[in-house]
């Protein structure tokens, strides 16, 4: 038999959640660097608050990866 769908999900579900973090990520670290540039005295805090919110974002995209390798191996299964 040919089982070619959980493989193209994987690649689809990869493709969708690196375009979603990487769009995630820009627009994150422009609205810090924003709000660095208009109060200047709060950056330590706006840094802090944005690393973790890169942290949140890169997770999503980590449990993405680790689906896509289960439907990867159901597809060698």
């Amino acid at each position: 038999m040919n089982f070619t769908g959980p493989g193209i999900g994987a690649g689809i579900a990869m493709g969708f959640a690196a375009l979603g973090t990487g769009l995630g990520i820009g627009i994150l670290a422009g609205k810090a660097l924003e709000g660095i540039a208009r109060q200047p005295e709060a950056s330590s805090m706006i840094r802090t608050t944005m690393i973790m919110a890169i942290v949140f974002v890169e997770a999503i995209a980590l449990y993405s990866f680790v689906i896509s390798i289960l439907l990867w191996l159901k597809l060698q299964a």
